[in-house]
């Protein structure tokens, strides 16, 4: 069961990709929903808000505890990602808004492998350093955006805007 951290932002759009690909799901507001999780899929938002929702909640604790089991996957797209770098979680130094503002969003194609991958920047952050426990696995304009460390992954994009299921199905 992948738990979708809902507590703001766009978690709506995850759950249509993990409905497209059948991996059940449910949402993450509490502690009360968090029993039997093989993973987590923190959306896009306002990561501030998140955060600040997370630790009145207790999920940031619980989350830093759960990153540690390399059976449970953590993917954070945007504001996911800045949560991740914030919490520690994630071996990078992460820049909010990197990207610009609103009007400055764009849509690209990345390679992956074999796959070429969609995804939206919207107000995106930018990996400023990363870690030596973590790796690019996709650069776009030679900065990493698609980073993966074990059994957690993020992304400045969001695919799910997109609709592209790749690398969900990637992970999970």
């Amino acid at each position: 069961m992948i738990g979708v951290l809902a507590l703001q932002g766009g978690f709506k759009e995850h759950e249509d990709i993990l409905d497209e690909l059948q991996f059940p799901h449910r949402r993450v507001r509490s502690l009360d929903d968090v029993e039997g999780l093989t993973g987590l899929v923190i959306p896009g938002g306002e990561s501030t808000v998140m955060k600040m929702f997370m630790e009145l909640y207790g999920l940031d604790e619980w989350l830093v505890e759960r990153a540690s089991d390399e059976n449970f996957k953590i993917y954070g797209t945007c504001a996911g990602m800045i949560l991740l770098a914030d919490l520690r979680i994630l071996d990078a130094v992460v820049k909010r808004n990197a990207y610009g503002r609103q009007l400055d969003s764009f849509l690209a194609e990345m390679p992956l492998g074999d796959l070429n991958v969609r995804g939206h920047f919207i107000r995106a952050p930018k990996i400023e350093t990363l870690g030596a426990k973590a790796e690019s696995l996709i650069d776009h304009d030679g900065v990493p955006v698609f980073v993966r460390q074990g059994n957690i992954w993020a992304s400045s994009f969001h695919p799910e805007l997109a609709g592209d299921s790749q690398i969900h199905a990637t992970i999970f």
